[in-house]
């Protein structure tokens, strides 16, 4: 009986699958957490809805003068307020951008390498398989051997030879 040729047997050695926005959050200061509130707050159509009825309200009070014109047409003081408002949100919104940005970064590696793993993995498994296909010919050829000196077979009764493995 001839000696059939196996791959060694594989160990799992890689270490454990990481979550990476897990240990990214976990990271976050007291002023990341902020940007990130104001960035959700200001981002929302709650806020939008709110401010725009917030602004018509400040033009109709300041044209109609029901109360007192604070801030008459062109409305100096309300354009003041929003960009005092657009002065300070501006960065927030950045700085939260900036960090979305690198825990992309960080997801993307992790997915790169958790791929190349995967896929080394898959090599060997498909190795394991070629190896066990040939085995198989091989003990298949030895028994028809086996049942042709027995006289239990003809010679023609051999199957196929096994289709050449293609390497990728």
């Amino acid at each position: 009986m001839q000696n059939i040729p196996f791959p060694e047997e594989y160990l799992h050695d890689h270490p454990p699958i990481r979550d990476v926005i897990t240990a990214f959050e976990g990271q976050k200061t007291l002023g990341h957490r902020a940007a990130d509130r104001v960035v959700r707050v200001m981002g929302s159509w709650r806020f939008v809805i709110i401010q725009s009825v917030i602004l018509v309200f400040w033009v109709i009070l300041n044209i109609t003068a029901w109360v007192q014109r604070w801030d008459p047409y062109p409305f100096i003081l309300m354009n003041l307020f929003l960009s005092l408002q657009a002065a300070y949100t501006a960065p927030m919104i950045l700085m939260s951008q900036n960090r979305d940005a690198e825990r992309d970064r960080m997801v993307a590696a992790n997915d790169y390498e958790i791929n190349q793993t995967a896929e080394k993995e898959l090599r060997i498994v498909l190795a394991h398989l070629e190896a066990e296909q040939q085995a198989l010919f091989t003990l298949y050829m030895e028994l028809q051997q086996i049942r042709v000196h027995l006289g239990m077979a003809t010679t023609t009764d051999t199957p196929p030879a096994p289709a050449p493995t293609q390497e990728a």
